[in-house]
């Protein structure tokens, strides 16, 4: 099961948020989520644990729980969606430029 994790602690260290959902099961990967220019957290990772049941265990007794003082919230992960529109580039949300050749 992956698991999104917001509102983490900016000084937060991957091994702190794997040792947190240790405790509810087996862990095989956690990642907080870096800014590719500065390196500097996000507030936001990855939490992948193989056995749904205990991956549901660890959402359900960590979602609102404080953490190294930030309140998380914990779900499951949605798939990555594709942000391309159906003309090949990117939506910004209305008022795009068309040009007609």
């Amino acid at each position: 099961m992956n698991i999104y994790v917001s509102n983490i602690n900016f000084a937060t260290k991957q091994d702190s948020l794997q040792d947190l959902f240790a405790e509810y099961g087996e862990v095989a990967s956690a990642n907080i989520i870096t800014d590719r220019e500065t390196g500097r957290s996000r507030g936001f990772g990855f939490v992948e644990m193989p056995n749904d049941e205990e991956g549901q265990k660890a959402i359900d007794a960590l979602n609102g729980f404080t953490f190294e003082g930030k309140t998380l919230t914990v779900n499951v992960a949605r798939p990555k969606t594709d942000r391309r529109d159906d003309r090949g580039g990117y939506n910004r949300g209305g008022g795009g430029y068309n040009r007609r050749y």
